[in-house]
């Protein structure tokens, strides 16, 4: 494997949240997600959902041979939010990682897309809107 040191962040306004019910669906939407990316789990996914006010939602974390996922959502917002955190030393395909976002019902994604091989070069950037084209931002 060439390491190629790939991270994706992801921060998502999104209609159909996963709530405290959906535990075990997000532990499978992971395990989806870093078999759709071709990655293999070392441990997890671990998920939990938090109950304080103003904080409340899942977490999920995922530990994978070459590096993480993480997600947190925050479903007591209307849109809710989602962040997301893709990183990895394989290859990374961003549009893999937008499309597993379409079960939530995204209304906006905001990205950043990483290459951190030798420092922090930034490789592309954007929002998208739901029913609209991609707007770059640079």
């Amino acid at each position: 494997m060439i390491l190629e040191h790939k991270h994706l962040v992801i921060r998502s306004e999104m209609e159909s949240p996963p709530n405290s019910t959906e535990v075990e669906f997000v532990k499978g939407w992971i395990k989806e997600l870093v078999r759709r990316l071709d990655m293999k789990i070392m441990s997890g996914p671990y998920v939990e959902y938090c109950d304080m006010v103003g904080n409340k939602g899942i977490t999920g974390i995922c530990i994978i041979e070459t590096s993480h996922i993480a997600m947190h959502v925050w479903d007591e917002t209307s849109p809710a939010i989602i962040q997301l955190d893709v990183y990895s030393c394989g290859a990374l395909d961003p549009k893999i990682v937008f499309d597993m976002l379409e079960p939530f019902d995204p209304v906006k994604i905001e990205y950043k897309f990483f290459d951190r091989e030798h420092g922090l070069e930034l490789v592309d950037t954007g929002i998208k809107i739901q029913n609209e084209s991609q707007s770059k931002v640079a």
